[in-house]
């Protein structure tokens, strides 16, 4: 029982501890709950698969386990962190480390109890190795694997694919040294255990002052071009000439649905943006009764404009890749609230 408990416990207190520390808490428990099912089905398809290979395929135990495992394993994980920053699920550095150790969390949860259950060992020592230092280790090269990837994301948001080769290569150096024994096994737990809590407060740092910095002045600048879009003084300006200019390319309806579209994005992004706020200030705001609506709207304002419009309104969209994530937010707040 005290085996299982040092083998099991420290990762999923630490990911607790993580989720705790962001005070936007970005991440909601269903996110992290699915994270963590999909580290554990990764995880015994890989430790299947490794299986697989040493006893069927014969391939040596040492290629196995400081080559293949580690890249397999860590690919497997990457998978679904590249698959939540392409598609807007994650948008700062907190984020992707919370998501990025809750796949690695259920990914090591699955291991461990595989090898509670196949090696005869009582000795507690090796356990402590394996709870407090290879567990840690599963969430740590994933959380290093998204925060790499949505740092280089947001200086590139065009190559987001690209933006997790690097993170990954990270992430298999360091299994792979960790697998091969570079240090003595308690030698490496205790450097791991020192060096992922300043990785993380380093991120903690850049992200919440990022944060702050897209809420705060991201919301005065959104009030600012809402009011301007709504006064008589809206057609002196850069976005009203642009608009009057496109008037003469393109048919009135579709100028005017830009011009809709445009107001539509800068009020979602308030809505999302005051919301943060308050969840910081321990507020729980409730959403707005016509968001299914608004976004309902949004969707036919796409379509209405065209691939060739969207191209040319391009020069005045003042909105970002997080600014797609804050519609993620504002949905699964509704849904939500719906239930």
């Amino acid at each position: 029982m005290i085996n299982t408990v040092v083998a099991l416990v420290p990762v999923v207190v630490f990911l607790a501890a993580l989720s705790l520390m962001d005070p936007f808490q970005l991440v909601r428990r269903s996110a992290i709950a699915a994270a963590i099912i999909y580290g554990a089905v990764a995880a015994g398809v890989s430790l299947a698969l490794n299986e697989w290979l040493i006893k069927s395929a014969h391939v040596p135990l040492p290629v196995v386990r400081r080559l293949i495992a580690p890249a397999g394993e860590e690919t497997a994980k990457a998978l679904l962190v590249c698959g939540l920053i392409a598609t807007a699920r994650i948008a700062f550095l907190v984020d992707a480390a919370v998501q990025g150790f809750a796949i690695g969390t259920g990914f090591a949860l699955v291991e461990n109890l595989w090898y509670l259950g196949s090696i005869n060992e009582s000795s507690l020592a090796l356990w402590v190795v394996r709870g407090f230092g290879t567990a840690i280790l599963q969430g740590a090269t994933t959380a290093i694997v998204a925060i790499v990837a949505r740092s280089l994301a947001d200086r590139h948001p065009n190559r987001v694919v690209l933006s997790c080769l690097p993170g990954l290569g990270i992430a298999v150096a360091l299994h792979s040294a960790f697998n091969a024994k570079v240090l003595p096994p308690v030698a490496e737990t205790l450097l791991l255990l020192i060096a992922l809590p300043l990785i993380v407060v380093f991120a903690f740092e850049r992200s919440e002052r990022a944060t702050r910095e897209w809420i705060g002045a991201g919301l005065d600048l959104d009030l600012t071009l809402h009011e301007l879009m709504q006064s008589s003084d809206f057609g002196l300006t850069r976005f009203g000439r642009y608009l009057g200019e496109l008037r003469s390319r393109l048919p009135g309806p579709v100028v005017a649905d830009m011009f809709c579209l445009l107001r539509l994005d800068l009020e979602l992004s308030i809505q999302a943006k005051a919301f943060l706020l308050a969840r910081e200030a321990g507020l729980e705001l409730p959403p707005s009764p016509d968001l299914d609506t608004a976004l309902d709207e949004r969707r036919y304002l796409h379509q209405s404009i065209g691939v060739a419009g969207m191209l040319a309104l391009q020069p005045l969209q003042t909105t970002s890749d997080r600014d797609a994530w804050h519609r993620h937010l504002l949905k699964s707040r509704g849904s939500a609230a719906g239930r």
